[in-house]
């Protein structure tokens, strides 16, 4: 998959390049393009924004360099994304139909945000993170990016994307690791049992327990079993 990344802030991108996805870069399974907004400005300066009409705080990015910047691509068949607080928030759903997509181009905001006519013109589908504001794009960015190069074939194995919180609908079951005792908690004694059956249910309750305690609005879009739902009944009663 290809990544091809409009920002005025080309550096802010190097964490991308560390662990799993860093890897994938490595391996050529992400491409990823950083290209510099300022790069396509005709003042002398670099200069990329100015001050917004009907007056106001803050700058807001010019039209005419956002548009020669994105006329530089070759979008072809591309899904082109506009990082933006007014967008659609990215989820789950969202982020397994992108990683379906072989080249993703996305545009970062910054200041004040982008001249609203180059938006029109370009027509990029708005994406935020969530419902609040950020110093600039970059950083929904890099989320979008690490969200769903994880979904690409061959960045993780299958196993570690099955058993992730939101992949079947629930949140991840706890994780334990070395030492079995940690200041007098001791890992559950099913992990160490090596019954992979007993291991698999007692992960599935705890996943279970863990969105009915944390997100229970996400339990009603999941395809419970008919143990589940006792289970569920088991934990309602214990919460009363």
């Amino acid at each position: 998959m290809k990544f091809d990344i409009l920002t005025l802030f080309p550096e802010m991108f190097e964490p991308l390049f560390k662990s799993v996805i860093g890897k994938a870069v490595e391996k050529e399974i992400i491409n990823i393009n950083i290209i510099d907004i300022r790069n396509f400005s005709k003042d002398k300066h670099k200069k990329v924004d100015d001050t917004p009409y009907g007056g106001g705080a803050g700058m807001v990015i010019k039209p005419d360099v956002v548009y020669d910047a994105v006329s530089s691509l070759k979008r072809d068949d591309a899904k082109f994304i506009y990082m933006s607080p007014q967008g659609n928030v990215l989820d789950q759903k969202k982020v397994e139909n992108l990683s379906k997509e072989s080249h993703i181009i996305l545009l970062c905001g910054h200041y004040e945000g982008i001249d609203q006519r180059v938006i029109e013109e370009i027509k990029p589908e708005e994406i935020s993170i969530g419902d609040y504001v950020l110093t600039g794009g970059e950083i929904p960015a890099m989320v979008l990016i690490d969200s769903v190069s994880r979904y690409v074939e061959g960045v993780l194995n299958e196993e570690s994307i099955d058993e992730e919180s939101f992949s079947n609908g629930l949140l991840e079951y706890p994780q334990y690791t070395r030492p079995e005792i940690f200041k007098g908690r001791r890992v559950p004694e099913v992990l160490l049992s090596g019954h992979h059956e007993n291991i698999r249910k007692w992960r599935r309750n705890e996943s279970i327990k863990n969105t009915y305690l944390k997100r229970p609005h996400l339990l009603k879009n999941v395809d419970l079993t008919k143990e589940d739902i006792k289970y569920i009944e088991e934990l309602k009663n214990i919460s009363n």
